[in-house]
């Protein structure tokens, strides 16, 4: 056991793969704290290397803490937001990673974007000019505003907001949420030249990003080293159908599983290049920024609909393993799981074996439920019988390897025992 039983209780959740209120509630605390806990080390860092950062550095750094700062008293929820938002993690984790120099300063700069949508969002008051040496100001969560001048106008209060390129080839005027609409304008949105604005996607509040410079790392994601796809190459109302077409058919067959994606989930980022004929979409989650679903654009919406249960496996995996680790770090071994080529270490096959006990679980579902799309009930029917048997497989590994911590025999016996489960009974169970 864990030791307490509240931390019992959500692992024992969690494990099952199935959506529960208490174990999303444990998360979302849980990355919070991991998210401040980044953000503290980046004041420290920069408190101690104050000598090796020129003076402008140092003092718009200043500026957007304390702008940050003023965003949180004003709204604490608001700010809370945009530091948890996915992305932000990865800018929080890369620039922590950069050694001081040209890059780090660069990375320093986002701090102004991040406060600023803070800012907006809590609706405080805001004013001044903010340097913006890339010449794109990103907001995370909102959207990015290109300042071909390296600088920005800013000025506002009231919940509304007036950015402007300091030579006057960009400006955007933005809202609060917590404002009344104004003019029929989206809230928190906002419109005008040089503004892009990231979307919603259709009846959640995930976003699709392919705005943010933090959504794909530097070298890509995978073996083929795939790229985000940019905003003007982006099939955004595709993927908005594509997106709303997933989610109606996991609302039918098992509508948790729905409401637990559009609550863990905070962002989809598109991946660049078209899916090979045959060859399934990749999806991918950066531990760094848990709840950003990294994806292709797939042929058939239950392909985005397993992708979504799959990556927000990886989602609830990695913010648990920060809050309570699973494995013990430095595991040297590996092994062979059904759904990979390559030998995968301990914890690589704990998450595998996790998001696949989590489509293994949907797919059960689906295949037992006759409103399904027959093309879909096929598929899910040949795949349960290989995943099932595969993840079977890897969680024998895992309970045979001396690399688990408790906790995480603890977890793995809960996965096991759901897992036997599946395919006894005669009935879906929704």
């Amino acid at each position: 056991m864990t030791g307490t039983p509240v931390l019992s209780e959500v692992l024992t959740s969690l494990a099952t793969t199935r959506p529960a209120r208490v174990g999303t509630a444990a998360l979302r605390a849980a990355l919070h704290a991991r998210r401040m806990l980044l953000l503290k080390s980046l004041l420290v860092r920069v408190e101690q290397q104050r000598r090796l950062l020129s003076a402008p550095v140092r003092r718009r750094f200043e500026e957007d803490w304390a702008l940050l700062v003023r965003a949180e008293q004003a709204d604490p929820r608001a700010a809370r937001d945009v530091l948890d938002y996915p992305l932000t993690g990865a800018w929080l984790v890369e620039a922590l990673a950069t050694p001081t120099g040209a890059a780090f300063d660069r990375h320093l700069a986002h701090l102004g974007g991040v406060a600023l949508a803070a800012a907006v969002r809590a609706g405080c008051g805001v004013g001044g000019t903010l340097p913006v040496p890339s010449g794109t100001l990103a907001l995370p969560g909102l959207g990015v505003l290109r300042c071909p001048s390296g600088a920005v106008r800013i000025s506002g209060g009231a919940g509304l907001v007036h950015l402007a390129d300091t030579q006057g080839h960009s400006s955007v005027v933005l809202q609060s949420p917590a404002a009344r609409p104004a003019s029929g304008m989206s809230r928190g949105v906002g419109s005008g030249p040089g503004w892009s604005a990231l979307r919603t996607l259709p009846g959640a509040t995930v976003v699709l990003d392919d705005l943010d410079p933090y959504r794909v790392p530097p070298l890509g994601i995978g073996p083929r080293a795939l790229r985000a796809t940019e905003r003007p190459d982006c099939p955004r109302r595709l993927w908005a159908r594509r997106w709303s077409e997933a989610h109606e058919l996991l609302a039918g067959i098992d509508p948790e599983r729905a409401v637990e994606t559009g609550a863990v989930l905070r962002a989809v980022v598109p991946l660049a290049t078209a899916v090979p004929r045959g060859a399934a979409p990749v999806g991918a989650t950066l531990r760094a920024a848990p709840g950003a679903a990294l994806a292709q654009l797939p042929a058939q919406p239950w392909e985005l609909a397993e992708t979504l249960v799959h990556e927000t496996h990886h989602t609830k995996l990695a913010v648990l393993d920060e809050l309570v680790p699973l494995s013990r770090t430095g595991g040297l071994t590996t092994h062979r799981v059904g759904w990979r080529h390559d030998p995968r270490p301990v914890p690589a096959v704990l998450q595998g074996a996790y998001a696949h006990l989590a489509l293994t679980d949907l797919w059960w579902r689906v295949r037992n439920e006759p409103a399904a799309p027959p093309a879909w009930r096929h598929r899910a029917g040949e795949r349960f019988e290989v995943f099932r048997d595969d993840v079977g497989q890897a969680l024998s590994l895992l309970l045979e390897s001396d690399e688990l911590t408790s906790p995480g025999r603890e977890f793995v016996h809960e996965m096991g025992r759901h897992h036997a489960g599946l395919g006894v009974a005669t009935h879906c169970g929704r």
